[in-house]
């Protein structure tokens, strides 16, 4: 018999069976677990260029913010979301777009900038969703649930 041979069998036998066993690890390990897993979606920037992550810090999942199915909500757009954007933004003491809102008396809704430059604001177009009971003190103007006729801005500034 030879030596070498025999030698070569007891430490060839051995490493097949570890390196077949580590080829077999990854496999398994990704079967368990009890269902499909997603990865988490990555990172974005909000608006202030700030870091945001979906992901919740205790692993629990999270109550989505915003309107639920089940809430009735309007469409504002024209004068309405104008007027909507104007009500939201008329007390911040910012400046810039994040910023206070003005309403002037010929009815158009504006904001100024660092340089005090007016930059004036256009309603969204395909409108703003609003809950309806918060929208219900916009329904007399135009726009209200895309609704053509209605009140405009218009002399609306005239008496704040």
């Amino acid at each position: 018999m030879n030596l070498t041979h025999v030698k070569r069998k007891r430490i060839s036998q051995p490493l097949g069976w570890l390196l077949s066993a580590l080829l077999i690890v990854p496999s398994i390990t990704s079967c368990g677990g009890g269902g499909s897993r997603t990865a988490a979606p990555p990172p974005v920037n909000d608006s202030t260029g700030r870091t945001v992550s979906n992901v919740p810090v205790n692993g629990q999942p999270q109550a989505k913010k915003g309107l639920s199915t089940g809430q009735k909500v309007a469409i504002l757009g024209g004068a309405a979301a104008l007027f909507y954007l104007y009500q939201k933004n008329k007390n911040k003491q910012a400046e810039g777009a994040q910023g206070k809102y003005y309403l002037s008396k010929d009815g158009r809704v504006y904001y100024r900038d660092a340089e005090k430059r007016v930059h004036y604001v256009s309603p969204p177009a395909g409108g703003i969703q609003v809950p309806e009971a918060e929208a219900q003190q916009y329904r007399d103007y135009q726009g209200y649930n895309n609704n053509t006729t209605g009140r405009s801005l218009t002399g609306v500034g005239a008496g704040q």
